[in-house]
């Protein structure tokens, strides 16, 4: 039998559609294919997933349980039933609510004829741990409203049964979850998932804010389009958000040719450490040299800056003279021969650090703004003026409380719709934005958008943004295209994270200086 899943979606570069342009693709299939056809392709993916992970357990001894609700996510998990139901699979349908879509409604007909059982009342939780597998056909990418009444008894049901350690698919997206922007529907619950089966394409909501831990793992079955409606086949190559993955950038990464020497590969000048915060800049810098650039040198604010670093004396350490300041010692100045700038871990907020970036900001070199950086663009709109008008390359790196002070709401609301956040973030400051968090979204000027997959928990710890501003800086030293760039360090990072955990050096107690030297080595992987 041919697989109707096109993978499962981790590592894969791919478009993210919205739950408009779904609907465009629907009416298009609607249009060009026999009645009922993908909703007879949407059962058999899922029923094919579920043989798939049920493995060499004896079809008699297959227990599936399926919650279907009154739509078509509904009329999928009839189709997914009956399929199973006829492969010898031992199966029921909780179906409190009949269907009522007509294509949910041909699949209830043809399931009943199958002979199906379909009951109406809720499994107790006794009866459930009987069962391998329960199936989330209740809501699909329509659902606006928060889930109450029974539907919120079966999925209070099913999340007891997850808990205690049971395998949930859900059909397309997990009920209660936005698949547009990877938050749980205002004032509900949602189901978690084990693994999540999507149709036609896969949705930004999966992958971005609450949805990874909600979905799960996610697969997607296409149903055909690509080669059944040219419409649709039209439609997957003009998504303006992708799902991050090497395939998008590992063709651009620097090549090192034997000629190279070290300003072949930039210089890079990483500005910040306030007294007291001396430690971001360092790991910034350490970073950077890790990822391949040339010269790396680091202009501190503090009053008594390190002479050097002992771990790395490859980097060059200097304290921060404004230009306009009295310079008896002849100390150096920000360098402007530098290829490019990271200006803000660790920077604090004071007049000499409102100095040192409106001195930045008035070079026309590619620079990185984080941290702090970003709280003084926030308080002082002269300066958030001067960054939209800046004549080089921007890129910004805000977690979301960061974001949410430079657009001026809360947080929640930065978090409700992660995607459009990073859109306005990008049109207000004319700069790449990289919206960290789960599903760190990276946003171009030119509108283009991507949704990055890697990472995991061990990032939540402190300095792993500065090795992330770093890595960023190293790749805009070295004149890669800054949108491409951000989306290979970033990348990186966080599989460099995911790395060192299958190693058991995470996620608990995973430090940010670790990071660096793993993603040296997976960095050198891509290119050789």
């Amino acid at each position: 039998m041919v697989s109707p899943l096109v993978s499962y979606t981790h590592g894969m570069a791919l478009p993210l559609y919205t739950i408009a342009q779904l609907r465009t693709l629907e009416k298009a299939a609607a249009l060009a294919l026999p009645p009922f056809t993908l909703m007879t392709r949407a059962g058999e993916a899922a029923a094919f997933l579920l043989q798939h992970q049920l493995g060499g357990i004896p079809p008699e001894k297959r227990y599936i349980w399926l919650a279907a609700g009154p739509g078509n996510n509904g009329g999928d998990a009839l189709a997914t039933a009956t399929i199973l139901h006829q492969q010898g699979m031992k199966v029921k349908v909780c179906m409190p609510v009949e269907v009522k879509t007509d294509d949910a409604r041909h699949a209830l007909q043809v399931a009943r004829a199958a002979g199906v059982p379909i009951v109406t009342d809720l499994p107790s939780d006794e009866e459930l741990v009987s069962y391998r597998w329960v199936v989330d056909g209740l809501f699909g990418i329509g659902l606006t409203r928060p889930l109450d009444g029974i539907f919120a008894q079966i999925t209070e049901r099913i999340l007891r049964w997850k808990e205690q350690g049971g395998a949930v698919l859900a059909l397309d997206i997990p009920s209660g979850l936005n698949s547009d922007t990877g938050q749980v529907i205002p004032h509900s619950i949602a189901i978690k998932a084990t693994y999540t089966i999507t149709f036609i394409g896969a949705k930004p909501g999966l992958y971005t804010g609450s949805g990874r831990d909600y979905a799960g793992d996610v697969a997607i079955a296409p149903l055909e389009l690509e080669a059944g409606t040219p419409s649709a086949a039209s439609a997957f190559t003009t998504s303006k958000i992708w799902l991050n993955a090497p395939e998008l950038f590992t063709q651009h990464l620097p090549e090192r040719s034997h000629l190279a020497h070290k300003g072949t590969f930039g210089s890079l000048t990483v500005i910040g450490g306030a007294n007291g915060l001396s430690g971001a800049p360092i790991l910034s810098a350490r970073a950077a040299l890790l990822a391949g650039t040339g010269k790396v040198q680091v202009a501190l604010l503090s009053e008594h800056p390190f002479p050097y670093d002992p771990l790395y004396p490859e980097l060059m350490l200097h304290r921060f003279i404004p230009r306009a300041a009295e310079n008896k010692n002849n100390e150096p100045h920000i360098n402007d021969t530098s290829s490019a700038f990271v200006i803000g871990c660790g920077l604090g907020q004071s007049q000499l650090a409102q100095t040192a970036l409106e001195e930045i900001l008035s070079t026309a070199k590619p620079l990185l703004i984080d941290a702090d950086g970003l709280n003084l663009i926030a308080k002082q709109a002269h300066i958030a003026q001067t960054v939209a008008q800046r004549n080089g390359t921007t890129v910004i790196t805000p977690h979301p409380l960061e974001a949410a002070r430079l657009l001026a709401c809360d947080v929640q609301t930065i978090q409700n719709n992660r995607l459009e956040a990073a859109r306005e973030l990008t049109q207000k400051f004319s700069a790449i934005t990289i919206l960290k968090g789960s599903g760190t979204v990276i946003a171009s000027p030119d509108g283009s958008m991507v949704v990055n997959q890697s990472g995991h928990a061990a990032l939540a710890t402190g300095g792993t943004g500065d090795v992330l501003s770093g890595l960023i800086g190293a790749l805009l030293a070295q004149r890669m295209q800054p949108f491409v760039a951000a989306l290979t360090a970033v990348f990186l990072h966080g599989r460099a994270a995911e790395s060192l955990a299958s190693a058991a050096d995470g996620p608990s107690g995973l430090t940010a200086s670790e990071i660096a030297p793993r993603y040296r080595r997976l960095f050198n992987q891509l290119i050789r």
